[in-house]
C-alpha cells in the first residue's frame, strides 16, 4: 500500500468529515418540478370552478343556496367564537410564524411569503375590478352571490387571499402545528364570512384557488433552498457502508439528472455512485402521465414514485440483472443520504458509452455481443425498457454492459419484452445501419423472435430520444421491417395499436368542445320555438333536396378524374358513407381517405388511386377559390356601378395572403406543408393527362364541382328564406365558400365549431339579423352533416358487406 493509501485509510477510520469532493458549486435555490406541478393543478381546478356558472348553472346557484343555509343553522356562540378568533388570528398566526423564523434566521423564507401576499393582493383587486365592470353577467352575479338583501361585497375575499398565498409560500407541509392552526384560522375566517353573508361559496373557492396558485407559482419562479446533499454529505454517508474513499469527482448526470459521481476507493479500485434526489423524483411527471394515459400497455410502472420506491426499484433490477448473468457492474451499496437522497454504488467499469463509439469500431462481434446480453434479460423476464445508446456500457475489453437499470421491470410481460427488442433494434439500425442490426439480431435471436417485433416497430413505442432522432430518419422502421420481412416472408403481421389516442384526437375534442359551446351560446340568445313556429318549411325541403344533390355532385366529382370506369350508383354510396365517417374525423382527411380506399377495391392501382383523388382534390380548390373571387367582386359590385370588389373582400383576400406569407417564411412550417402537398398530389399530372384524353370525363368532372357548389349555395339559400331572410346570391355564395374552406382546415370531425361560427358570423356581417343567421345555419347543419349520418352509416355497413371499402 502506497503512503497516499496509508493516509486515506487512516483519514476514512478517524471519520475525517468533509473530504474534498471534486464538483461543480452547488446553486443556492432550486426550482422544484412539484412546485410547477402544483401550481398547473391549482390552475386547472380554477378554471373548472369559474366554468361552473356557464355549464351548471342551476347546479351552481342550489349549491351556494344550501351551504349558504347550512352555515346560518349553525349555533350562534359557534358563529360568534369562529369570527372573533378568525379575526385576530388571520394576521396574528402567520405574524407569529414569521417571528419564529426571524428569530432562527430564515428570513428569507418569510420574504418569498410576503412577496407571494403581495403579489396576491394586487391580482384580487384587479380581478375584482374586472369582474365589476367586465366579467360575464353570470359569473359576477354568482360570485357576488349573497341571501342577504341589499347587502353588497366584493366578488373575492381580499383578505383571506394574500394569507393563502404566503402561508402557502413559507411551506409549512414540514411543521405540522403551525399548518394546523395556520390552516383552522383561515377556515374560521371563510365560516365567518359565509355566515355573515360577506362572501359566496364560490367565490371562497375561486379565493382559496387563486391564493394557492400564486403560492405555488412564487415558489417555483424564486426557488426554494437547495435541499440536494453535496458531494461530501454522499461521499460520508458511503463511507458508513464500508468503502474507504480517498477521493471522488462528480461526473455526467445519467436519465432524469441523477447525480453521478466516480469515488476512488484507498484499495485502488472505483465505484460509479448514482444519487437519486427526492425534489427529482417528480421531473418529468406530466410525460410519464401523458404516456400512461396515451398507450396501451400492461406495465405496473407507477407514474408517481417515491424516494425509497426508485432506490428499492432500481436496486431489485440490479440483483435480478447481475443474477440472470447480463454484463452489468456489480451492485455494491445502498444508503440514504440525510432525508432528502439515496445513493446506489456500484463497481466502476471503465469504458465509454456506444454513443461514444466510433462507427468504425462497432464491429458485427460487438453487436453480436449486445443482442446475447438482450438474450439474457428476455430469457429471464427483463424489461430494460430505455436500451439506448446511453444504456450500453463498451468496456475496454470490448465487452457490452447493460447500465442504467432503474426503469426496469422484473418478470415482464410478452409486450414490454417485445418493446425491448424493437428498441434496442431501432437503435442500432440507427448506428450500423437496418441491414447489419437485423442480421446480427437475426443470428442470436433467431428470425421468430424478430418477426414478433415488426408490429411494435412504431415511433410511439419507441423513448423520447430516439422518437426525436427519427425525424431525421422518417423511412428507418420501413425499413427495418422489410429487412426482418426477408428473413421471413411468410410472415403474418398482425397489427398492434399501442395508442389510445393520439394527440390530434385531443385537439379535435377541444376544438369541438369549444364549437359546440360557441354554437349554443349562440343558440341561447334564439327564440327557437318561435322561429320554428314561423318557419316555412317548404324551403326546407327544397334545401333536402339541394343536399341530397350534393352526393351525386361529389360522385360525378369522382368518376370524372378516374379513367377507368366507376359504378355510378356505388360511387354517390361512398360519398354518402363519407357523411359518416366524418364524425371521426376532420372533413378534409374523410373524403380522401374513403375516395382512396373505394378506388383500390375498385382494382385502380394504390399510386394511381391516390393520384386520381389527389387530382380532384386539387381541381375542386382551384375552382373553389376562383368562385370565391369572382363572387366576391360581384358582390361588391352589386350595389354600385364600378365594378370593384368590396372593401370586406379585400381586406380578407390581403389578411388572409399576409397570415400565409407569413406561415410559410417559418421553414419547420413550410417544409411540413411541402411534404404534405408532395405525398398529396405526386403523380396528380400524369393522371390530368390521362383524363384529358376523354373530354367526357373532363365535362363530368368540372360539372360535378360545380354543380357541388352550386347544391351547398342552395340548400344555404333556402336555410335562410325557411326563416324568413333574405340575401343576395352572391352574398350566399361567398359566406359558404369562405365557411366551408374554414371547414376544411378545421382539425374536428366535419368541421364542428368552425363551419357554424364562421357561417353564422359571416351572414350577420351581410345584414342578417342574428337570430335569423343562427337558425339558418343550424338548419344547414342538420339537413348536410347531420341528418345524412344514419343513411351513411347503413351506406357503410353495405359498402364494407360488399368489400367494396
Amino acid at each position: 500500500m502506497t503512503q497516499t493509501q496509508d493516509k486515506a485509510v487512516t483519514a476514512a477510520m478517524d471519520g475525517t468529515p468533509d473530504m474534498p469532493v471534486d464538483e461543480p458549486a452547488r446553486p443556492a435555490r432550486i426550482r422544484r418540478p412539484t412546485d410547477a406541478m402544483r401550481f398547473l393543478v391549482t390552475l386547472a381546478l380554477l378554471g373548472l370552478v369559474l366554468l361552473l356558472p356557464a355549464v351548471a348553472r342551476q347546479t351552481t346557484s342550489g349549491i351556494q343556496s344550501d351551504i349558504t343555509h347550512t352555515t346560518a343553522q349553525a349555533p350562534h356562540f359557534l358563529l360568534t367564537l369562529a369570527n372573533l378568533v378568525s379575526t385576530f388570528g388571520v394576521l396574528s398566526v402567520p405574524v407569529a410564524f414569521a417571528v419564529d423564523r426571524l428569530i432562527r434566521r430564515d428570513g428569507l423564507r418569510i420574504a418569498v411569503g410576503l412577496l407571494a401576499a403581495i403579489i396576491a393582493l394586487c391580482v384580487t383587486l384587479g380581478l375584482d375590478a374586472w369582474v365589476a365592470a367586465n366579467a360575464p353577467q353570470g359569473l359576477a352575479e354568482y360570485l357576488a352571490w349573497t341571501d342577504r338583501p341589499g347587502l353588497v361585497h366584493d366578488p373575492l375575499h381580499t383578505d383571506l387571499t394574500p394569507v393563502i398565498a404566503y402561508v402557502t409560500a413559507v411551506r409549512l407541509a414540514g411543521r405540522p402545528r403551525w399548518q394546523a392552526v395556520t390552516w383552522l384560522v383561515i377556515g374560521l375566517a371563510a365560516l365567518a364570512a359565509l355566515a355573515a353573508g360577506y362572501a359566496s361559496p364560490l367565490a371562497l373557492a375561486v379565493t382559496y384557488l387563486i391564493g394557492r396558485a400564486i403560492g405555488y407559482g412564487t415558489l417555483y419562479g424564486v426557488g426554494t433552498p437547495n435541499p440536494r446533499p453535496p458531494g461530501a454529505s454522499v461521499v460520508a454517508a458511503l463511507r458508513k457502508m464500508g468503502p474507504l474513499p480517498s477521493g471522488s469527482r462528480r461526473v455526467a448526470d445519467g436519465p432524469e439528472e441523477t447525480r453521478r459521481y466516480e469515488v476512488s476507493l484507498a484499495d485502488g479500485s472505483a465505484l460509479d455512485v448514482t444519487v437519486l434526489d427526492r425534489d427529482q423524483q417528480t421531473a418529468g411527471l406530466l410525460y410519464r402521465a401523458w404516456r400512461r394515459f396515451q398507450l396501451r400497455s400492461a406495465s405496473p410502472r407507477r407514474t408517481l414514485r417515491s424516494l425509497r420506491r426508485s432506490l428499492e426499484q432500481e436496486s431489485l433490477m440490479a440483483y435480478a440483472v447481475m443474477v440472470a448473468g447480463v454484463r452489468t457492474p456489480r451492485l455494491v451499496a445502498t444508503t440514504e443520504v440525510d432525508t432528502e437522497a439515496a445513493l446506489l454504488a456500484y463497481e466502476h467499469v471503465a469504458g465509454r458509452t456506444l454513443g461514444a463509439v466510433p462507427d468504425d469500431e462497432i464491429t458485427d462481434e460487438l453487436l453480436t455481443a449486445i443482442w446475447r446480453q438482450l438474450r439474457l434479460l428476455q430469457a429471464n423476464r427483463l424489461a430494460h425498457r430505455q436500451l439506448e445508446e446511453g444504456s450500453i456500457l463498451v468496456a475496454e475489453d470490448d465487452h457490452p454492459y447493460v447500465v442504467d437499470l432503474r426503469a426496469g421491470e422484473i418478470a415482464a410481460g410478452d409486450l414490454l419484452l417485445r418493446l425491448d427488442l424493437a428498441q434496442l433494434l431501432t437503435t442500432l439500425a440507427l448506428r450500423v445501419g437496418p441491414e447489419r442490426a437485423v442480421r446480427t439480431a437475426g443470428e442470436v435471436l433467431g428470425a421468430d423472435a424478430l418477426a414478433a417485433s415488426v408490429p411494435l416497430l412504431q415511433k410511439v413505442a419507441l423513448s423520447r430520444d430516439t422518437r426525436a432522432i427519427l425525424r431525421r430518419h422518417k423511412d428507418l422502421l420501413t425499413r427495418i421491417r422489410e429487412q426482418i420481412l426477408q428473413l421471413r416472408p411468410e410472415i403474418e403481421v398482425a397489427p398492434i395499436r399501442l395508442e389510445r389516442f393520439r394527440p390530434r384526437t385531443v385537439v379535435s375534442i377541444i376544438a369541438g368542445t369549444a364549437g359546440v359551446y360557441f354554437l349554443l351560446s349562440q343558440l341561447s340568445n334564439v327564440d327557437l320555438s318561435k322561429l320554428i313556429a314561423q318557419a316555412d318549411w317548404w324551403w326546407a325541403a327544397i334545401g333536402l333536396v339541394a343536399s341530397a344533390v350534393t352526393y351525386l355532385a361529389a360522385a360525378m366529382m369522382l368518376i370524372g378524374f378516374v379513367p377507368e370506369r366507376l359504378s355510378l350508383f356505388r360511387t354517390v354510396l361512398v360519398q354518402l358513407a363519407g357523411s359518416f365517417v366524418k364524425l371521426m374525423a376532420p372533413a378534409a382527411v374523410t373524403g380522401v381517405a374513403v375516395n382512396t380506399r373505394f378506388l383500390q377495391k375498385a382494382g385502380v392501382r394504390p399510386g394511381q388511386a391516390v393520384a386520381s383523388v389527389g387530382a380532384s382534390q386539387l381541381t375542386g380548390l382551384m375552382i373553389h377559390i376562383l368562385l370565391l373571387i369572382c363572387f366576391g367582386f360581384v358582390t361588391g359590385s352589386s350595389s354600385t356601378e364600378s365594378i370593384a370588389p368590396s372593401r370586406t373582400v379585400v381586406i380578407g383576400l390581403l389578411f388572409v395572403a399576409v397570415l400565409a406569407g407569413g406561415v410559410f417564411t417559418i421553414p419547420p412550417v413550410r417544409r411540413l406543408v411541402a411534404a404534405r402537398v408532395k405525398v398529396l398530389f405526386s403523380g396528380v399530372v400524369p393522371r390530368l393527362l390521362d383524363v384529358l384524353q376523354s373530354p367526357r370525363k373532363i365535362l363530368t368532372g368540372l360539372g360535378g364541382t360545380l354543380l357541388l357548389t352550386t347544391a351547398f349555395v342552395i340548400c344555404l339559400e333556402a336555410s335562410i328564406r325557411a326563416f324568413g331572410g333574405s340575401l343576395s346570391w352572391t352574398a350566399v355564395a361567398v359566406v359558404f365558400l369562405t365557411g366551408n374552406a374554414l371547414g376544411s382546415a378545421a382539425p374536428t370531425p366535419g368541421g364542428l365549431g368552425a363551419v357554424e361560427g364562421a357561417l353564422s358570423l359571416g351572414l350577420t356581417l351581410s345584414g342578417l339579423p342574428a337570430e335569423t343567421a343562427t337558425s339558418a345555419v343550424l338548419l344547414f347543419r342538420v339537413l348536410t352533416f347531420w341528418l345524412p349520418v344514419l343513411p351513411g352509416w347503413a351506406a357503410f355497413a353495405y359498402l364494407q358487406r360488399k368489400e367494396a371499402i
